[in-house]
């Protein structure tokens, strides 16, 4: 590796890509191509960025295994940073063992670090702390401190553990400013900002308010029976019933905890849940079914009793009841709220967080765009859709959550 090469590194970890252009942007040798190609992903510029580290890969070929490994390991973050969400795939795994066995720990360290936010941004806290948990211990350059600080900060903001995000932002943000690495700080103190925002709206009593993620963890208690429509389940302390694949049954149970301590009538009940506009006999009888079923699942916090007009929702031990929701709630707010992030999205992406048919969030996607609230570029397999973030709520956090098609 000559001078020009190495000097182009370092300004590479420095975060200064025009710098690192500056040296091998008329070059075409494998090291130069691969600088150039992690150079544009910095700025932005993730199509040229993608063609030169395969280009790269291809170049150190087999007889460089640990230069390709790079090379690959690069390339996914910048998938990442794309948005294209269709890894890790038996390549990436093979170039992380390859640093592994060459010894390069903190590539390796990196690789993990990426596949984690990868399970983060789908929507899998649980695979997200594997990733980290199954790193190797030993020091690390204070912009990797930063980045897995975030990670971890991350896990706990989708957990609801507010003091555990704070604690793990406050280490991202000493190491971020000790790397020196501007773009690093700044997205520590977005996040920053983000943990202070309001998360979700509480429903309680007839009055609905933003709380942030403290408050939203400061909610669980013995005595408070929460139904989570942030996570389509039912809380009480510890206790957590998952109603994330029984759509009808957990709109039944908010609006059970909504009326709450009221009853709701059955017509309306049938009309929101079922989306009847004719209610026959038929109707009432699936929502007796169907209550029937509600009352199963919940029966280890609350018991569903039928009055004359309706049904009311009778917690077990809890004194009161809640209802935790989206901060912004409309049709589609699921899709708005992952492209509220700023980033570009392919309809693709947006569809394996969402754990949604891509139809269905095309569908979605059109609608936004008629309304004018979402704009795409590029045509074909190249659309990518976006929106400016939405101001002063951290929508993102607490997402994403299951889809249901409108």
């Amino acid at each position: 590796m000559d001078s020009l090469i190495a000097a182009a590194a370092r300004a590479l970890a420095a975060g200064d890509a025009l710098g690192a252009l500056n040296r091998v942007a008329l070059r075409e040798d494998a090291f130069a191509l691969a600088l150039r190609g992690i150079a544009m992903a910095q700025l932005g510029d993730f199509a040229d960025a993608k063609r030169l580290l395969r280009r790269a890969a291809r170049a150190f070929g087999s007889q460089a295994p640990l230069a390709r490994a790079r090379c690959i390991v690069a390339e996914a973050e910048v998938a990442l940073a794309s948005r294209d969400l269709r890894w890790p795939d038996p390549s990436f795994d093979a170039a992380r063992a390859t640093l592994e066995a060459h010894g390069d720990r903190l590539n390796a360290e990196h690789a993990r670090c990426l596949e984690a936010r990868l399970w983060l941004l789908t929507g899998r806290p649980d695979e997200a702390e594997r990733a980290l948990a199954s790193s190797s211990r030993g020091p690390l350059p204070q912009a990797l401190r930063a980045s897995r600080a975030l990670l971890e900060a991350g896990i706990a903001m989708r957990r609801l553990h507010a003091s555990a995000a704070r604690a793990a932002l406050d280490r991202a943000a000493h190491a971020a400013r000790e790397s020196g690495i501007a773009a690093l700080m700044a997205e520590v103190e977005g996040a920053q900002r983000s943990l202070a925002a309001p998360v979700a709206r509480l429903i309680a009593g007839g009055q609905s308010r933003p709380v942030t993620l403290g408050e939203a963890q400061a909610l669980s208690s013995p005595q408070r029976l929460i139904v989570d429509a942030c996570r389509y389940a039912i809380r009480e302390a510890d206790a957590t019933i998952s109603l994330a694949t029984r759509p009808v049954l957990f709109t039944l149970a908010r609006m059970l905890g909504e009326a709450w301590p009221e009853d709701v009538p059955r017509e309306r009940l049938i009309a929101h849940a079922f989306r009847a506009r004719h209610i026959d006999e038929s109707h009432r009888a699936r929502l007796r079914v169907e209550m029937g079923r509600l009352r199963v699942l919940l029966r280890k916090v609350a018991d569903i009793a039928a009055t004359q007009r309706g049904f009311a929702l009778m917690p077990t031990r809890a004194h009161e009841v809640v209802v935790l929701a989206h901060p912004i709630e409309q049709k589609h707010g699921a899709v708005l709220a992952l492209l509220a992030d700023g980033e570009s999205w392919s309809s693709s992406a947006l569809a394996l967080a969402l754990g949604a048919s891509q139809r269905s969030v095309q569908r979605a996607l059109e609608a936004l765009a008629a309304a004018g609230k979402i704009q795409s570029l590029g045509e074909g397999r190249a659309r990518r859709w976006m929106t400016p973030p939405v101001i002063g709520f951290a929508t993102t956090l607490l997402l994403p959550s299951p889809w249901t098609d409108d």
